[in-house]
């Protein structure tokens, strides 16, 4: 077996080119009284800077990462990271948590504990994200490598996948194309409506569902398109500058809200360890061009579409789009739908309890499945 216990170590070296670069950041102009307005504010990315130079501790998270169960292994001659914590439970059930962009494995640090006294956990870094292998790949490949390393490498005949984002999109390629090895999946996004979609057949909660990802999409989609058509452009600038980096990922992480929520509901601490990740190994690139790699892909070779009989769960957040469950039947078997109570787009990060708690009334669901 290819299976290697991994520690992450940066060399002090990249962190001085770190902080060498956020010390003597150039910064841009700004519209006046923009806000949030127009991308990442320059008050908040000045004040976030000054914090990341002068206080945010990065030993003290790799410390914090490193206790996590940690692995790599040659999965099909890719590199993958991951995080593994079997249960002591010898009837617990294989679960796979899989990140989207801009989060990384660490979006699932807090429900680790919640979760192990049940299930044997799983989380994998996607390839070219993280400590993976910066090799960018398609989401059907990437479900390709995820099944290997449960099924081939971890010896897990079967297994549940949840995740949200692209982590959504691997669970549904898995229950598309590999539906024999899922016991279930649980999502907190099934997709949306685009141009393959009926709209005159939509529920009038669909349609509201709909309006509101075509508004979403002009005001909050600039990062979808470069991704998935100009992404090399945008990785020599975010790969040379943090300030950059971070300004590009908080814009995401602060949609429908703003930078200074968004460090209320996580915490400025965690929303750097993320960023960080990013930075020191320079994967920001390669993380951008799956979008491009699963366009490209679905050209050639048109993904496995239809409603896959594997029982899920999807789980509705507050702070989301207005995912109705007529969509979420539309798009899967669904055995389970709620409304979470709070919570947003990284609910799991966010919330971890609520979004435990939901989880585990899915997998109690799907027990009595037949």
């Amino acid at each position: 077996m290819s299976i290697k216990h991994f520690k992450v170590n940066i060399p002090q070296t990249v962190l001085d080119d770190l902080y060498y670069r956020l010390e003597h950041t150039r910064w841009p102009d700004e519209a006046p009284n923009a806000g949030w307005a127009y991308g990442t504010s320059l008050s908040y990315m000045r004040d976030l800077t000054i914090y990341w130079f002068k206080q945010y501790d990065w030993r003290k998270h790799e410390k914090e990462i490193n206790q996590l169960p940690q692995f790599t292994s040659d999965v099909n001659n890719v590199n993958i990271h991951f995080v593994h914590q079997p249960s002591k439970n010898p009837n617990a059930i294989p679960v796979l948590l899989v990140h989207g962009w801009p989060d990384s494995f660490y979006r699932f640090h807090k429900v680790l504990p919640l979760l192990t006294d049940k299930f044997h956990v799983v989380i994998p870094s996607m390839p070219g994200t993280g400590f993976s292998e910066r090799i960018s790949l398609s989401i059907d490949k990437i479900a390709d490598l995820f099944a290997h390393l449960m099924i081939d490498q971890l010896g897990y005949k079967k297994f549940i996948s949840a995740g949200g984002d692209g982590g959504s999109l691997v669970s549904l390629s898995l229950a598309r194309r590999r539906p024999e090895i899922l016991l279930g999946m649980h999502l907190t996004d099934v997709g949306y409506p685009d141009y393959t979609t009926d709209f005159a057949s939509l529920t009038p909660p669909e349609q509201e569902f709909a309006g509101f990802i075509q508004r979403w999409w002009m005001t909050e989609g600039a990062f979808s398109m470069v991704n998935a058509t100009k992404p090399q452009s945008a990785a020599y600038a975010f790969n040379d500058s943090p300030v950059g980096l971070a300004a590009w990922i908080m814009s995401m992480m602060s949609m429908l809200s703003t930078g200074e929520e968004i460090d209320r509901r996580f915490g400025r601490d965690e929303l750097l360890t993320n960023i960080m990740i990013y930075w020191v190994t320079q994967t920001i690139g390669s993380s951008m061009r799956i979008a491009y790699e699963t366009r490209v892909a679905s050209m050639s070779n048109p993904v496995t579409s239809g409603k896959s009989p594997v029982p899920a769960g999807v789980a509705h957040c507050p702070g989301d789009a207005p995912l109705p469950r007529e969509w979420a039947e539309r798009q899967t078997n669904l055995i389970h739908y709620s409304n979470l109570e709070r919570g947003a787009h990284f609910v799991a990060w966010e919330a971890p309890e609520i979004w435990t708690k939901d989880f585990i009334e899915f997998t109690e669901v799907l027990s009595t499945y037949k």
